[in-house]
């Protein structure tokens, strides 16, 4: 850590997490709910393998591969017998909110869209909601009452001063 030529390239683009305005709670919030969806896709996954229909087979396959990779990028330590871990992980801390959301959304409507059932639904819930909950946070802290106040009066002031120029104009 003390070398800053290498440390302080991958650093740089490490905490957009950060300058999104995320807040340590909601980042662990996010985490947790990842870790949750892998289980219950794993689950699922499992119970969704246990028929004939090709289709079932194929979404339930896909809901544990879902797992895997929910687990593998929220909580790496949970697969310490794979080598590249620790490397996925540091790339998708890397990535910004809106992407890891349009990704986990759409690892968790795939299986949905293969196999309209109710395990494939109630599985793929928690890591659709881990997508919302990063997709919410994109979009960043609500305004409060007074700058949103101050705003409004700003264009209302700018809006007489256009109307009052017009007046005078046709006079």
């Amino acid at each position: 850590m003390s070398g800053s030529g290498g440390a302080g390239a991958p650093a740089g683009p490490a905490p957009p997490a950060q300058e999104e305005g995320m807040t340590w709670w909601y980042r662990w919030l996010c985490r947790l709910s990842g870790v949750l969806g892998a289980v219950s896709c794993a689950v699922s996954g499992l119970f969704s393998c246990i028929t004939i229909h090709p289709l079932n087979i194929a979404a339930g396959v896909w809901m544990i591969m879902n797992a895997f990779i929910l687990l593998l990028c929220e909580a790496p330590f949970c697969c310490q017998f794979v080598e590249f871990a620790n490397t996925v992980a540091e790339r998708v801390d890397r990535l910004r909110s809106w992407q890891k959301a349009v990704f986990y959304c759409g690892m968790a409507v795939i299986p949905i869209v293969m196999s309209l059932t109710l395990t494939t639904l109630l599985g793929n819930a928690v890591a659709f909601a881990t997508g919302v909950l990063y997709g919410l946070s994109a979009l960043g802290k609500k305004g409060d009452a007074i700058s949103y106040a101050r705003i409004q009066q700003q264009k209302q002031q700018a809006d007489e001063e256009k109307l009052a120029e017009t007046v005078e104009g046709e006079l």
